[in-house]
């Protein structure tokens, strides 16, 4: 398939190339050309210099970019990808936005007959490298079933979890969920610490229990060092948190544990680690 990818971040580079290794027509566009110029000389593709040009005569066009206004921008700016979409192509959004710019722009992509899927991702860096991301979808069953054979190239798990805004808001669910589950064991290996505990030995025991999780299967040895350099950082997942707590406001939800750990990100922040990934939280903890 002729294929345009629009955002070559942590994420979005690896995905690209996936799809151009399995064989696509894949062009790709991203707002600082030296990253698309590396980009196509380690995968087979070509380098569009806007979302306009990317888009033209693409029969679906991806995009994982930053947020809600870099979104708005690579669709509906004066380059814009829905400029140049051919009716009845579609546009698969990976990147956590709100659900509000998701509706705007499904609104906006219907008027010209484009098809529009919010299709948030899971699985942090390495799940993109590995192709091994969660991806939870929203919009429609047709262009779903359209788009799935693609998104499938670099993911364990692809849902439509409903219509539009389905994919964004099972997206702040999980956000909710790791950002409660990393404050629970950034707790845990401090306690731990401080009464001189075995980490790995503390670990291989309750891992196998009801505390088991992938954040504690991934993270506790980097965190038990003070390594911090890698995974989502700081600076996103704060991004998300507020669009949660944003959201949690207009239906009525409670986030009384997701508001307060928002706060504890905040003082990793201030303290200049706004690039550290979000297993950080115990950081701030041994700073107490």
């Amino acid at each position: 398939m002729k294929l345009a990818f629009l955002g070559l971040g942590v994420m979005g580079f690896p995905m690209a190339g996936h799809l151009a290794n399995a064989g696509h027509d894949v062009i790709v566009y991203n707002r600082t050309n030296s990253k698309a110029s590396y980009w196509k000389t380690i995968y087979p593709g070509e380098i569009a210099t806007s979302p306009m040009e990317a888009a033209l005569d693409a029969e679906i066009v991806l995009a994982c970019v930053g947020n809600d206004n870099d979104l708005k921008d690579v669709t509906l700016g004066d380059y814009g990808a829905f400029k140049s979409m051919k009716k009845n192509s579609i546009f698969i959004d990976h990147t956590t936005v709100s659900a509000n710019i998701t509706k705007e722009l499904y609104s906006s992509a219907k008027e010209s007959s484009i098809l529009y899927i919010d299709a948030p991702i899971s699985g942090g860096q390495a799940g993109a490298v590995n192709g091994q991301l969660s991806i939870m979808c929203g919009g429609d069953q047709g262009a779903y079933k359209r788009s799935f054979e693609i998104m499938k190239i670099y993911s364990k798990v692809c849902k439509l979890m409903g219509e539009t805004g389905s994919g964004q808001l099972t997206k702040m669910v999980n956000q909710i969920c790791i950002a409660g589950l990393l404050q629970g064991l950034s707790e845990g290996l401090n306690f731990a610490k401080k009464s001189n505990l075995d980490i790995e030995n503390v670990v291989e025991v309750i891992s196998q229990g009801a505390a088991g999780s992938w954040q504690m299967e991934n993270r506790h040895k980097t965190m038990s060092e003070n390594k911090y350099d890698f995974g989502f950082a700081v600076d996103w997942m704060r991004k998300d948190l507020n669009i949660c707590l944003d959201e949690a406001n207009r239906n009525g939800s409670a986030l009384p544990i997701t508001a307060l750990i928002d706060q504890f990100y905040k003082d990793v922040q201030n303290n200049g680690g706004g690039r550290l990934d979000t297993s950080s939280l115990l950081k701030r903890l041994e700073s107490l």
